[in-house]
């Protein structure tokens, strides 16, 4: 199973630049990282109306899955199982599994924040390994913003020590 790291934060914190920054360095090294991204929003349109799969959907089917070409995007309900165990049905094959939200998680975190007038997540959730902040904050494991580089290779030696990278 491979291990997932959250990238938590209020809204507009820079959870997504970040994250996709970290995926992007952790990928030349020869990692495989699959991304699970969380959200609040409901009813969120993944396909057109009278689609051959809108229409899956409303037939009440558990899943869906579109395979094209070019992508495969699959759409189920909410999971009952753990985030851990959701992550390796969906990405076996991964050597992390980043994802973005799901701050009350049982999983490791960083934490990302622009405001520095909001509160801590850090002290108010568990599981937090990291924070990445403007202005920084002081302390272990704390960053700046822009050193995605740094917490990719923290990542790296805390999470992917001994996975073989293809």
């Amino acid at each position: 199973m491979a291990p997932l790291i959250a990238f938590i934060g209020w809204h507009n914190s820079g959870k997504t630049t970040l994250a996709h920054q970290v995926v992007r360095h952790l990928r030349v090294k020869g990692y495989a990282v699959a991304v699970i991204k969380s959200t609040k929003e409901s009813g969120l349109s993944f396909d057109r109306p009278h689609s051959d799969t809108s229409r899956y959907r409303e037939a009440g089917a558990t899943g869906v899955a579109l395979l094209a070409p070019d992508q495969l995007v699959v759409q189920y309900g909410p999971p009952a199982c753990g985030l851990p165990k959701l992550a390796d049905r969906l990405f076996p094959d991964a050597d992390l599994v980043v994802v973005e939200g799901c701050k009350h998680a049982d999983i490791l975190k960083i934490e990302v924040r622009r405001d520095s007038n909001a509160p801590l997540l850090r002290d108010q959730v568990t599981g937090v390994i990291a924070v990445a902040a403007d202005p920084p904050l002081t302390g272990d494991n704390c960053f700046r913003l822009d050193q995605s580089r740094e917490i990719a290779e923290m990542i790296e030696r805390r999470l992917l020590s001994g996975h073989d990278r293809p």
